[in-house]
């Protein structure tokens, strides 16, 4: 008499064979099986993953790109690969997920504070060049980059100029460039850096001041539109700018104000008038800038 678990073994066997040989009769599927340097007795075992394998790789061949993709997880594909007697499945990146990779490799040399996440898209080669005033600035970028790879540290750029005329656009586009050359650079919205940063004395504060302060290339973003105090004038800024100096740290600014207009918003906080103190930060900012302006059209509308 059999053993009734070897009875059901047998019915299992049986179900997986036929399971398998209706879905070989699907001559696409079929063929695809071929490809696979897998046994027949072991894929036989897989056939539903198998089936939602050889869907994904069907959908792969016919697609134009990731804004195309149909596969459950965008821009990889579920494959099979034999492990001795399985298989194992895994999600494996497509032709254009591979290249969406690489090209965005640089932005593991971009670290962004409080800037919005699209400004690691910014592009030299999308820069609008209609506009005269951006001559300049373009001119400037060529330089920066030439001198840096020599191995020299070029002075930084504060520009100044209209509301949306692109500033943190070209300053992020040329950062972004760095950083396909291996170069890291922070980008920080300086209004809203200064907020997170005093919230976080008891966590990270140490942390994020110092990276922020030895950063390779560094962006200050819309500096001067901050509620201006004594403690983000002189704990914050004044050593900022003072350990860049002394280590000839390139440092980049943007503000809707010129350096005149820079100083007096400095020398006014809530604990009073103090021209000193200002004069000294806006001395900093000239040893490491050179200052340029950008008045154009509003290109945020």
């Amino acid at each position: 008499m059999k053993n009734i678990n070897e009875v059901i073994d047998k019915d299992n066997k049986l179900d997986l064979v036929h399971s398998f040989q209706d879905a070989c009769s699907d001559k696409e599927f079929y063929n695809y099986l071929k490809t696979l340097p897998i046994s027949e007795d072991i894929l036989m075992k897989y056939t539903s993953s198998l089936q939602d394998a050889f869907k994904e790789s069907k959908n792969c061949h016919y697609c134009r790109g990731l804004n195309h993709c149909k596969n459950r997880v965008v821009g990889y594909c579920y494959t099979p690969e034999k492990n001795n007697n399985t298989i194992i499945f895994s999600y494996v990146a497509c032709k254009h997920e591979q290249k969406r990779l690489k090209d965005d490799a640089y932005k593991d040399n971009l670290e962004l504070f409080d800037m919005p996440e699209e400004i690691a898209n910014a592009n030299l080669q999308e820069v609008y060049t209609d506009d005269k005033a951006r001559i300049p600035i373009i001119h400037y970028f060529k330089e920066f980059m030439e001198k840096y790879q020599k191995g020299e540290k070029p002075k930084g750029l504060y520009l100044t100029g209209s509301f949306g005329s692109g500033k943190t656009y070209l300053i992020a586009a040329l950062l972004n460039e760095m950083a396909k050359k291996k170069v890291a650079s922070a980008l920080v919205y300086y209004p809203e850096f200064l907020r997170s940063l005093k919230s976080s004395f008891q966590t990270d504060y140490n942390e994020r001041f110092d990276y922020i302060k030895k950063s390779p290339l560094l962006l200050l973003d819309d500096i001067g539109a901050e509620n201006e105090s004594a403690w983000s004038r002189d704990e914050v800024l004044g050593p900022i700018l003072q350990y860049r100096m002394q280590n000839h740290l390139p440092t980049f600014f943007t503000s809707n104000l010129n350096l005149k207009e820079l100083e007096t918003i400095f020398a006014t906080t809530s604990s009073g008038v103090d021209k000193v103190k200002a004069r000294r930060i806006i001395e900093r900012i000239k040893q490491l800038t050179i200052p340029m302006e950008l008045i154009g059209k509003n290109r945020r509308n």
